[in-house]
Formats: structure tokens, sequence, C-alpha cells
């Protein structure tokens, strides 16, 4: 503890007070877990003192070790303290002592609940204002960054303190609750911080560089505070806050440059939009920003032609002298417009399409656009019938990752021969009908949810109820009776492995469905389900409609329509022969309580456990894998099994990785026919969920194919994987692999020598920055033979710490304060990244010392030994 706390132990023995004896007390007590007996000797204590408040800090100081949150018998100490002053008011001390104490508080603690307690008993919102900023300071340039941060705002001192500077090493630091917590209730900070972080996320901007104008900050990696990592902060305060999106135009216009791209993708890649619904957006997005619209004649020369891009700049207005020469060149055409005209009202033959999908069984008459009250009251009388069957859907106007949540455009209500468009944009519908304020539609929406009596059927409604909450603040709090989702229907068919495979029945997810006009995504969602039971899917064309427009196209009409009468179609099928689906008779009985999008009571842990296990029973017998894929019976160890996992099963993969398995995993947008070529290469077994699995386990061997339930935690999964093929992992195995590359070979590097590769890497970066030409005599503690030769042997570059995989070691990811505490680190040989042995490998075998055999050693204790 120092010297200083044995000093006034003497001090206090001197002048007959029992300092001394209270302390020895108190360990005694505390280290027997009896803290009433240390509550006792305290009270005790303050009792026979004369000045409790300056007794209380010299106390405090013999227990300042443990700085913090953490520190419980500070905070014991701290809490008695506060109940005797707060008894006892005339303790309370004034003036020039009050102010003595109040600078012996800071060097005591400045976080936690302790900080909370001496800032009430030592009156520090009273203090001066100057002498707070003084230690706010100081904290700051003592690099002590999140302890600054935290005094400022408990004594809300941030208007006189410098934002950019007080807010730039919790940014590089990854403390975003506290910098948000740090302007909560500061408007102009607020927006001081979004201009800030619209500034970073410039091309130009380095962060490496800025973090080393703060003491005590870890260099940081070029690519830490990406623009995807800004503007998600950014974003959520302009929420939060709701700020001027003015604030943050650098970060918009990136957002809305995404939103191109997504466009462009959408037409020309997959052709799943229509010409007029991609024109829309595009003419939104670009809409008066000149930047967008240059960025827009670039895609549209990428993605499609010169003439396309020619037409379109003529309809921006743009001036030829930023446009490409190319696309400059094509304007001369006086008769382009004309041309384009001409081209882009070649249809596709709409019969065809028609025999593609699914239509609308019922005459257009029988669709009711609804805009007024007077319009509802007959949906009401038809739609609140007792028996009735009501498919529902709603429709909004996409955002493109925009702010917030959409707002409902439309409603659906689908009945038997009939069905009813409610307009939530026009007309009287959402208007007050009585003092209360509620409006004949909310009153009407909410009879039918709350009905028994009533059939309600939708598909992921849980998103259709957090927008229509959003929409109006009267439709939260539905009450759900009868309903049913039939996205949890289409898992329970999906789960099935057995089903029937007729021509009109189940498809596979993988199969080729290009055609002569292009590529075409593979079904999904209720376009799936649609075609999974009726045979052909929805037309989905219209789905990304500007649905915020009025009058609304006839195509718009019948896709709205079609969206909702189809589940009436498919819920009678499947009521039908339920079966024929793998489906039990009472099946949509399963499904009713997944649409509320309320949060569920709480549970104990007990309870969570034991809904969790019997979840897991109902929706994935064991019978199931037991049927497709025999357990191996000859045990192997993780060097010879080898998987390739589905790109839902990235948490898995990343387990099994730390257990020693060679894993190799699909990224998020490659195609789940990768795996099986790669499995056919590679002599790997496919780990993959939901349906692609009955495509892949027929490409390749028998048993080189298993089904994962992806309902289950991944560490679950995990030891499935592990007991069904029999792997012997043994405590060795785990982390013998790199979690990043998947490479299994390290180089050992101690303490000393990793020291020496930080002086180099600083010497480098120091050259790099100056620009100068390497110094012809380097330093020679750095640059000797002896160096030379490790770490050529290790295949290691001196001249520029790049390994022979061509990496560069990962020296970065090393906190400073790290060396003096490990004697042996890891480093990747194929990707330079750095391990050590920290408590990430205890949990490691703690989650999963059922399956682990303990042979006595482990990969660090092996390579230690090497050594």
């Amino acid at each position: 503890m120092g010297c200083f706390p044995f000093l006034m132990c003497f001090v206090y023995f001197l002048t007959g007070q029992d300092l001394p004896q209270l302390v020895s007390a108190v360990n005694i007590a505390w280290a027997q877990k009896n803290v009433d007996q240390v509550k006792e000797n305290l009270r005790h204590f303050i009792s026979t003192v004369d000045d409790p408040m300056t007794s209380f800090l010299d106390l405090l100081d013999l227990y300042s070790s443990n700085k913090g949150k953490g520190n419980s018998l500070a905070i014991i100490i701290a809490s008695e303290f506060q109940k005797w002053i707060s008894d006892h008011p005339e303790c309370q001390q004034t003036g020039l002592r009050l102010k003595k104490l109040q600078a012996r508080v800071f060097p005591v603690v400045t976080e936690g609940n302790l900080l909370d307690i001496l800032i009430s008993i030592y009156k520090l919102e009273e203090a001066d204002r100057g002498f707070l900023l003084g230690n706010v300071t100081h904290l700051h340039q003592m690099g002590k960054y999140k302890e600054a941060a935290i005094l400022s705002i408990k004594l809300n001192l941030q208007p006189d303190l410098d934002l950019e500077q007080m807010c730039t090493p919790l940014l590089l630091l990854d403390r975003f609750n506290l910098l948000e917590a740090y302007v909560s209730g500061y408007p102009e900070l607020q927006s001081q911080l979004l201009q800030m972080l619209d500034r970073w996320s410039d091309s130009s901007f380095n962060p490496r560089k800025l973090s080393k104008e703060y003491r005590g900050i870890p260099p940081i990696k070029p690519d830490k505070l990406n623009l995807k990592t800004l503007s998600k902060l950014a974003f959520r305060l302009l929420e939060t806050y709701n700020l001027d999106p003015a604030l943050c135009s650098n970060m918009i216009n990136q957002r809305h440059l995404g939103t191109l791209k997504y466009l462009m993708y959408k037409r020309f890649v997959e052709k799943t939009m229509t010409q007029e619904n991609w024109a829309d957006h595009v003419q939104n997005t670009v809409d008066g920003n000149l930047w967008l619209q240059e960025q827009c004649i670039a895609l549209l020369c990428r993605y499609s032609d010169l003439q396309t891009a020619g037409f379109w700049a003529l309809k921006f207005g743009m001036p030829k002298e930023i446009l490409p020469q190319t696309v400059a060149d094509i304007l001369q055409d006086l008769h382009i417009q004309e041309k384009l005209s001409e081209s882009e009202k070649s249809t596709e033959d709409s019969q065809a399409r028609r025999n593609l999908f699914y239509q609308l069984p019922i005459p257009r008459s029988k669709v009711h656009f609804l805009q007024s009250c007077t319009d509802l009251s007959g949906c009401r009388d038809t739609v609140l019938k007792d028996g009735q069957i009501v498919g529902l859907d709603m429709e909004w106007r996409p955002s493109f990752g925009g702010l917030g949540k959409p707002n409902v455009s439309l409603i659906q209500l689908a009945v038997k021969e009939e069905v009813f468009l409610l307009d939530l944009l026009q007309g009287s519908l959402l208007q007050s009908s009585d003092p209360t304020g509620s409006s004949e539609l909310v009153t009407f929406i909410k009879d039918l949810f709350s009905s028994n009596e009533i059939k309600k059927l939708g598909y992921g409604m849980v998103g259709d109820f957090q927008s229509l909450d959003a929409t109006d603040a009267r439709f939260r709090g539905l009450e759900l009776r009868n309903v049913v989702d039939l996205c949890e229907v289409h898992k329970q068919i999906q789960r099935n492995r057995n089903r029937p495979r007729v021509a009109s029945g189940p498809v596979d997810v993988l199969e080729d469905t290009s055609g002569e006009d292009g590529i075409r995504q593979p079904e999904r969602g209720l376009s799936l389900l649609v075609k999974d039971v009726l045979g052909k899917p929805l037309d989905k064309q219209e789905q990304l409609s500007n649905w915020d427009k009025r009058p609304l196209r006839e195509d718009q009409i019948i896709y709205a329509a079609a969206d909702a009468y189809c589940l009436l179609d498919v819920f009678e099928i499947l009521c039908r022969t339920p079966d024929k689906f793998g489906l039990k008779p009472n099946f949509y009985e399963l499904s009713k309580s997944k649409a509320s999008p309320n949060k569920p009571a709480e549970r104990s842990p007990g309870q969570k456990e034991s809904v969790l296990k019997n979840k897991r029973l109902k929706t994935s017998p064991p019978k199931v894998i037991a049927h497709e894929t025999a357990p191996h019976t000859k045990p192997l160890c993780p060097r010879e099994f080898s998987v390739i996992c589905d790109n839902m099963l990235q948490g898995l993969g990343r387990y099994l990785r730390c257990l020693g398995i060679d894993v190799l995993m699909l990224e998020n947008d490659d195609d789940h026919k990768k795996a099986a070529e790669i499995a056919r290469r590679d002599g790997r077994v496919i780990l993959t969920c939901g349906m692609p699995y009955q495509t892949l386990r027929s490409q390749i061997g028998e048993g080189r194919c298993f089904p994962v339930d992806c309902s289950e935690k991944a560490k679950d999964q995990a030891i499935k994987v592990l007991k069904h093929f029999n792997i012997m992992v043994t405590i060795a195995d785990v982390f013998s692999r790199c979690q990043v590359c998947n490479c299994n070979k390290y180089l050992h590097i101690s303490k000393d020598r990793m020291m020496q590769l930080m002086k180099i890497r600083d010497y480098l970066e120091e050259v790099r920055e100056k620009q100068d030409p390497p110094h012809a005599s380097k330093p020679e503690s750095l640059f000797c033979s002896e160096n030379f030769q490790w770490m050529e042997e290790m295949g290691i570059s001196p001249e520029s710490l790049l390994l022979t995989s061509g990496a560069q070691i990962q020296l970065d990811a090393v906190p400073p304060g790290l060396l003096n505490k490990v004697l042996l680190f890891f480093c990747c040989s194929q990707c330079g990244k750095i391990f050590w042995e920290g408590s990430h490998f205890g949990r490691v075998v703690s989650q999963f010392k059922e399956v682990l055999q303990d042979n006595g050693e482990c990969i660090y204790q092996s390579a230690s030994s090497g050594l």
C-alpha cells in the first residue's frame, strides 16, 4: 500500500486514536465474510472520533489500492459514513475546512459507486467550478480519459470543457456508451459531436496519427474507426436526440450512395425491379444533390450503357463539363431521349409472366381501396364476423437503411372473395372521431386483433407490428388473440426432412432459377412458402415500390391484394392436408405465441432453461439427426477432422476452430453450392442448417453433410458435432489453430524478443513518417547480428517485419501494458495475428469440459517447454 498508510496509522497511535485497531478488526471481520461485524466496528469508530469527515478519508486511503466500482469493502465503509453523516448533520464541515477535504477526494477514487457517495458527503456539486475543472483537466492530461469523462458527467462540467479534446480518446478507446452519456442533455454538444464524426468519416482521416496525440492510447489500426463504425454511432445519435441530418452530410451521402448501388444491383443484375419503381427510387435518392448525381452516372456506366447514363444526365440537367467524356459525347445525339424512352417501354410478355407466378384468384372489382371512415364501415361489417379468417399484410415505403422505423402506408385485409386496402396516408381513416383521440380505424384494428372468434393470418408479423407502432402511437399495446404467423408454420415445414417431394410441393432453395432474361434469385420468405404449398411463387417486382406515392398504380394494387389473399389459399391447403407437409393437424396452434411483438414476462434463470429445453425438444427431435447420418464409432482427433460451415453457422465455426478443428466458413454472400465444391475438393464435412441440407447432401459422399439446429446456441451446436463425429478433443488442442485464418503453425516469441520487435516497429514508423530514406547507420541495439539471426530463423524480415507469407506481424494488437505480464507470445505464421495466454483459455476449457480430454498440458505449456 505504500508508506503513507503506515505513517497515518502511526500518527493516530501517537494521538490516542484507534484507527490501527479499527483496521485490524475490519480486516479480520472481512476475511471471515462477516459484513455485519464490519459495519458494527465502523459505527463504533465513527462515534468516537472528533472529525468523522477527515477520519473517513484517512481510513479510505488505507483501502484505496483497489479503486473503482469493484472495491466492495471501500463501498461498505463509505456507505456507513454516509448514513452517519446524514443522521448527524452538525458534523458536516463548511468553508475552508470543507474545501481542503474536497481537494483530498479526487486522488482516492474517480469512478464507480464510491464516487457517487463521495460527491454526496463532500458536496462536490457546490465546489468551486474552476477547482473541479482543474481536477478533470489533470485527470485527462494523465491519460485517465474514462475517469475524467465520468467525473465531468457526474458534476455537469461538459459545457465548460473542449468537446473534441474530451471525446476523441473515448472514441479511440471504443467507449461509445460513455460518449453518448457525455453529450446527453446538451443539444449543442450533440451537434458538435455529430459534426466531428462526419469529419472523421472522410477517407483522409487517420486515427493512428490522431492517437499519438493522446497519452497512454495504444496505436490504432487505420481501419479501426471505419465509415461503418462511425456511421452506426452517428445515426444512433441522430435518432436518439432527433438531430438535423444536415450535420453529417458526408455520412448521409455515403448512405445514399449505398442505396444507389443496391438499386443498380436489383435492376441490372437481379432484374427483380420494374423500370418505373427503380426510376422513382433513383430520382428520390439523388434529388438536388450534384455529388450523388455524378455517382449515379458513374454507376450507370458500369451497370448499364452509355445511352442510359446520357438519358439520366439529361434528366438531372447536369452540365456537360462534369460528365465523363464518353457520356458527354453521347449527348450530341438530339434523339437520345426519344430512343431511350422507346427502348424502356419494351415490356416482358405479361401473359408469360403471369404463368410463372401466383395470381390473385378474385376479380379486380372485389378489391376495395378505402380512404374514408364511410368506406370503412362496410369493411368492418364484413371482417368482424365470428368465424371469419382474415389474411393480413402491410406495405410501407422502403427506407434502404434510412433512419427510424418506416411508417405503414397501406394495410391489406383479405377475406374469402374480397380484399380491403386501407390507405393510411390520405383520407380520414386516422383522424380522431371522438374526444378521447381515437379513430375508427384504430378502434377497428384493435377490435380485430382482440377477437378470439376471428383467425388472423400473417407472415413475419413482428416487423409489421413494429412499423404500425411507429406510424401512430394509438396502435401500441394491441391485444393479440387467435393470431397465426405462417412464418413459424413455414419453419415447421422446413424442419421436416421426410416431407414428400412432388412437382407442386416444397422446392429446394438452391435450385437454378436463372432465365433467359437474367438472374433470378431463389425464392424466400412468403414467396417461397407460396411456391412450396401452391406450386408458384409470388411476383415480388412491386415489393420495393414507393408505397407513399399517390395514386397507387394498378400493378401495386394487384400486388398488395395478392400478398394478403395468398395467405388464405396457403392456410386452406395446409389445413386440408397437413400430413403432406409434415405438419400436425393443430399446427397453427404452435405458432400463435410467436406473432406477438410484446416482450415476454421475465422468467427466472431456472424457468428460462426449462423453457429453452422444452423448445428444443419440440423443434429439434434427436431422431432427425440420427436418421440422417450415423454417428462415427472410431474416435478422431481434431487434426483428422475438417469441416466447412454454412454462412449461417459462423459462430459454430469459430467454436470448433477454438478446439483445434480445421474449419472453413462461407462468406455472407457466398452461394451454398460453394460448400459442396470445397467439400469434394478437400474431403471436408459440410455443416449446414435449413433447407440447403437437402441439396448439399445429394452432392457429396454419404455421411459428409451434417444438419445443425440453428435454434441452438453455437456452443451447444459444437458439442453435438463433436459427439456425433466422435472427436476426442484434448486440452492441448484448445487454441492450437489461429482464430483468424485457421493456420495451425505459430511462431513462439518471448517477452524480450517481443519488446525488440516493438522497438524496430517504432523505428520503422518514425522513418516512414519523416519520409526520409532509411538511415545508413541503424541503431545497433536493434539491428544487431543476434537479432537478425533469430528473426530470420523465424521467417521475419528485419527490414519490414513481414513474415514469409507476406503478412505483417500485428504488433499493434498487443497492449503496451501487457509486455511486462506475459512471458510468451504466439504469432500466427500465416496472418501475423498475435495471441497470448489469458482468461479466454480458461473460459473455453470451462465451456467444453464435458467433451475435453485432460492430458495434462495445453498449447501454451507445450510451446513454452519447446523454447
